[in-house]
């Protein structure tokens, strides 16, 4: 297990990295402890394992200043578990994840944080998802694919993702080259 925690670090630090995310930005976790387990997603939820991956992700983002958002299981419409402080105005929503309804890695998500809140969407600055959970939901337009090095935790594919602002103005506009 303490190589899903390794794993896990060097991925979500591989994310904050290549994304360019600064303190404050939002990093949206989803991640499915079946597939990490080598199972198929939603079979096998597994809290000890997801425990695991959320310490490495959590030290990578506290290392950073980046808030982590995990995306709960579909039997919660994939409603998000985050710090209070991450969305301070964010309307919240009242439900607290369990390892069958919500999914192992928000469980785990909600458990450790100091004032988590559960909101039914937000927009992320980059995301990372394991085992093939679907967050492209919660990422700002425009998403951008990222190719992780450490595209493994367990048996888990990882994809992963940033964004950048819209492109306006066409053919004669100039663009910031820092935002892109």
């Amino acid at each position: 297990m303490i190589k899903l925690k390794n794993q896990a670090y060097n991925a979500a630090k591989e994310v904050i990295e290549k994304a360019k995310l600064k303190k404050g930005q939002i990093l949206v976790v989803g991640c499915s402890t079946s597939e990490v387990l080598g199972e198929t997603i939603g079979t096998n939820s597994s809290p000890e394992a997801a425990e695991y991956v959320f310490e490495g992700i959590k030290k990578a983002t506290d290392e950073y200043g980046i808030f982590i958002a995990a995306q709960c299981c579909e039997h919660l419409n994939r409603a998000i578990i985050t710090e209070r402080d991450a969305v301070p105005f964010a309307e919240a929503v009242n439900v607290v994840p369990q390892p069958k309804a919500g999914g192992s890695f928000a469980t785990a998500t909600y458990k450790a944080l100091k004032n988590p809140v559960a909101l039914e969407e937000i927009k992320a600055d980059a995301g990372l998802d394991i085992g093939a959970t679907l967050i492209g939901m919660h990422l700002k337009r425009v998403a951008v694919p990222l190719r992780l090095e450490n595209n493994k935790i367990g048996n888990a594919t990882l994809t992963a993702a940033r964004v950048r602002p819209k492109f306006i103005g066409g053919e004669r506009a100039r663009y910031n080259e820092e935002l892109l």
